[in-house]
């Protein structure tokens, strides 16, 4: 297992991080089996584990939990907040009352004093970016948290509250958590550069583009959208799509270049988001043991140049071959009244 710092928190983590976001009924309802999974990855090297209050609504923090109990110390431990938790209003985004409720809850389900690296799961519109940060700066201040970051942030986010911090002598962003497999290199062109240049610790999630690149879905091959996955939303898989139809097709050609340099379609797209200089370490997310082992077999992979060079021609840089699933998208774009004036302007007063 290779190690890297954290952006400049001075925390030493492994490349592979170890994503819970299948633990609970989402996933692997199995309490046992994912302790299982987290002690297999501690046993292989891996130090770094990533949670979310929001997995299977607080189920993989309990479980992690549960796991770490006698290795705590040797893990940082990573988890997130904003997305709603439970009903009734206030329960989520990234204000004050709730992160300072959230947070308690956390450390609770996760049997921990502190959290060492506590990040806001997605930017909120309604709330000021000062807000946030005030918060998470007290949260470190008082010990219940290490650091802070941020996760799915856009870049122009990241700056303005990089800048805000400064102006305000708070704590700022120390990592981020973007998107980042062959299918989705649209963060090269902006949010890695802004890492780099901000000594940001960078951990990508979904190296795998939603299983496009496990391997288990090829053209030629049918796809059942009744069960797993597709089942659940039939429109990212079903190979009639046009987007879905070309990420088939890449798949068949990272498959030879996979085949060439005698490794599996898995290795090779995980190994390429860690080449990348402003990559920490990348987030798998296995279900079950065997597919933690698969992956974790390509721990010491390095991509030669002539590789990249080629995944380069198959997937231009800075290029999404789709819109990342769960990445987060500018209510300016969704939000019709935010790009239309009205068909009628008011009379002047």
């Amino acid at each position: 297992m290779r190690y890297r710092f954290l952006g400049r928190t001075g925390m030493e983590v492994s490349v592979h991080c170890l994503g819970t976001m299948m633990f609970g009924a989402v996933g692997n309802p199995d309490h046992d089996e994912c302790a299982r999974l987290v002690h297999t990855a501690l046993d292989a090297g891996v130090n770094f584990v990533d949670t979310a209050d929001m997995y299977s609504a607080g189920e993989s923090e309990e479980i992690v939990g549960k796991a770490l109990r006698g290795r705590r110390d040797e893990v940082v431990l990573a988890s997130k907040v904003h997305f709603p938790m439970g009903e009734g209003r206030n329960r989520g985004g990234n204000g004050r009352r709730w992160i300072t409720t959230a947070v308690e809850d956390s450390l609770r389900r996760l049997r921990t004093d502190w959290i060492d690296l506590y990040q806001v799961h997605r930017p909120d519109p309604a709330t000021d970016i000062e807000e946030t940060l005030s918060v998470l700066t007290d949260l470190v201040r008082q010990g219940k948290i290490r650091a802070f970051g941020c996760s799915t942030f856009p870049a122009e986010d990241i700056v303005d509250a990089h800048h805000v911090a400064e102006r305000r002598a708070l704590h700022r962003f120390r990592t981020e958590q973007p998107p980042y497999s062959i299918l989705a290199r649209g963060i090269e062109a902006n949010v890695l550069p802004t890492c780099r240049r901000s000594g940001m610790g960078v951990l990508t999630w979904g190296p795998l583009a939603s299983g496009f690149l496990t391997g288990r879905y090829r053209q030629g091959r049918p796809v059942d959208l009744g069960t797993g996955r597709a089942a659940l939303t039939p429109a990212r898989f079903d190979p009639a799509l046009p987007v879905n139809a070309t990420k088939l097709e890449i798949v068949e050609q990272l498959v030879d270049i996979s085949a060439g340099i005698g490794c599996t379609l898995p290795e090779l797209a995980v190994a390429f988001a860690a080449a990348h200089p402003a990559v920490t370490s990348v987030i798998i997310g296995p279900r079950t043991t065997a597919q933690l082992e698969a992956l974790l077999k390509g721990a010491s992979l390095l991509l030669d140049d002539e590789t990249l060079d080629r995944i380069d021609a198959v997937v231009p840089p800075g290029t999404n071959v789709y819109h990342p699933d769960g990445a987060w998208t500018h209510p300016a774009l969704t939000d019709i009244a935010e790009r239309r004036r009205p068909a009628v302007d008011r009379p002047a007063a």
